[in-house]
């Protein structure tokens, strides 16, 4: 299953090319979490000032009223249409801002559907160009749900060089979280520790004066509360989350109250990486993050957006995702010398690493264990790290850093010898592999596999 070759296209002229306005009911969804606060503050104003006339609400009600003749106005001043092999989208009242997107430079077209927009039946789309932040280059909030999956199968159509009357191509469901581990998995995420402070309150109440257990007591209220809505956000939104394949890329789908529907592109991956806590290995469960190529910083050069794409599932599940999300297995790592272990006594035994002609993997933690696989072409630099203890005991580190160093496989206390070798085999294997994929396709073929998952 391949992509089809991302070559420039014209769209043929038609209907598509007349100017569009977004759903009537979109300044409602723009203006609603705004506004429903400001009828909450509007609500208690006037139970608790019945006794004063209709002049003292007067500036909350101009409040509301320019809220709404905000999001009215820019609801007409907003407007699209894909015009040839560029999308435009222009807005503004004073200050007209008119963004054109080319087709050939779209990377994905996610949809979110907020929770007033899923009651309305809308949607909003996200256009993310090559290069682009996380923040979407373009926005279409909001369509209809099915304006929108026709919109984005144009899209995606014109970009892949296909007639726009294309249909969305299927996907194959290779992952889905069952909601029973989601939620024990995020109690267990912060309960140890809320526990582990209620024990402490509970001996303060019993040795020290009554004002310090009072303080510590609202100290742990506070911190139970964020707990809580930390808790909640984290099962909210990853409530329902299913991982399919498509020729455009790895589909996520997510969601409890307002969903999200977005597309990791393969070839912008830049490493996987699985974190195994220590409260979730006696159950055999880890998490699985994707970095993500992401914009170029003004300083920091080329910024990685990090994607979860298994947030908690079984070790077997989420060597399976990363092997698709990679295209390639494994090679197998190999563990430091013993001597090593005066240097790194308290995360020896996770240390590990190894490449081959093509990908690099690395172990690394103490508590937390962190495996993160790396293609040989996403390496940017290759460095050697020698400290004083290190230079002592004869050993040192080599990194391989992705696109602004932000991600890197390390080799963590290597014998100095072996460090110099990798160092020099690293460099040249990626440069190598820079070569092959140039011409190779922009995408992988995905080695699906029924029943690889769990």
């Amino acid at each position: 299953m391949t992509e089809p070759p991302g070559n420039p296209v014209t769209v043929p002229p038609g209907p598509n090319e007349q100017w569009h306005r977004l759903h009537p009911l979109s300044p409602l969804i723009q203006a609603g979490r705004l506004l429903a606060g400001l009828l909450s503050v509007l609500i208690i104003t006037l139970a608790q000032n019945l006794h004063r006339g209709y002049q003292a609400r007067i500036p909350d009600l101009i409040l509301v009223v320019v809220l709404v003749i905000a999001a009215i106005v820019r609801w007409l001043v907003t407007r699209w249409r894909l015009d040839g092999s560029t999308l435009r989208i222009e807005t503004g009242l004073l200050r007209r801002d008119s963004k054109q997107l080319p087709v050939t430079r779209i990377q994905a077209v996610d949809v979110v559907r907020p929770l007033l927009a899923r009651v309305l039946g809308l949607a909003e789309l996200r256009i993310r160009l090559a290069g682009s932040s996380d923040r979407a280059d373009g926005r279409l909030a909001y369509l209809t749900e099915q304006q929108a999956a026709s919109v984005r199968a144009m899209l995606l159509a014109a970009h892949y060089g296909l007639d726009p009357a294309t249909p969305e191509p299927a996907e194959q469901a290779v992952s889905q979280l069952p909601a029973g581990r989601l939620v024990a998995a995020s109690l267990l995420w912060g309960g140890l520790t809320f526990v582990a402070l209620a024990l402490v309150v509970a001996v303060v109440a019993a040795l020290a004066p009554w004002h310090v257990f009072v303080g510590l007591l609202g100290s742990l209220l506070v911190y139970a509360l964020g707990l809580a809505t930390a808790t909640w956000r984290r099962i909210s939104s990853s409530f329902g989350f299913t991982v399919a394949l498509s020729p455009d890329g790895i589909r996520i789908r997510r969601g409890l109250l307002g969903t999200v529907a977005e597309t990791v592109p393969v070839r912008r991956i830049q490493a996987v990486s699985m974190v195994q806590p220590l409260l979730w290995r006696p159950f055999g469960w880890c998490s699985l993050r994707v970095d993500v190529a992401g914009h170029a910083g003004h300083d920091e050069g080329s910024r990685n957006l990090k994607k979860d794409l298994l947030p908690v599932g079984s070790t077997a599940e989420a060597r399976y995702l990363a092997q698709l999300a990679l295209g390639h297995e494994a090679p197998a790592p190999s563990k430091p010398p013993r001597s090593a272990r005066v240097k790194a006594p308290l995360s020896y035994h996770f240390l590990a690493a190894g490449h081959d002609a093509e990908m690099a993997v690395a172990v690394t933690g103490r508590l937390t264990r962190t495996t993160v696989w790396m293609r040989l072409e996403k390496v940017q630099s290759v460095r050697y790290v020698q400290g004083p203890v290190q230079r002592r005991l004869g050993l040192a580190s080599v990194y391989a850093d992705a696109a602004g160093r932000r991600v890197h496989a390390v080799f963590r206390d290597r014998t100095a010898q072996e460090a110099e070798d990798l160092l020099r085999d690293l460099a040249a294997l990626s440069r190598t592999a820079r070569r092959g994929e140039t011409h190779e396709a922009e995408v992988r073929r995905f080695p699906v596999e029924p029943g690889g998952g769990e």
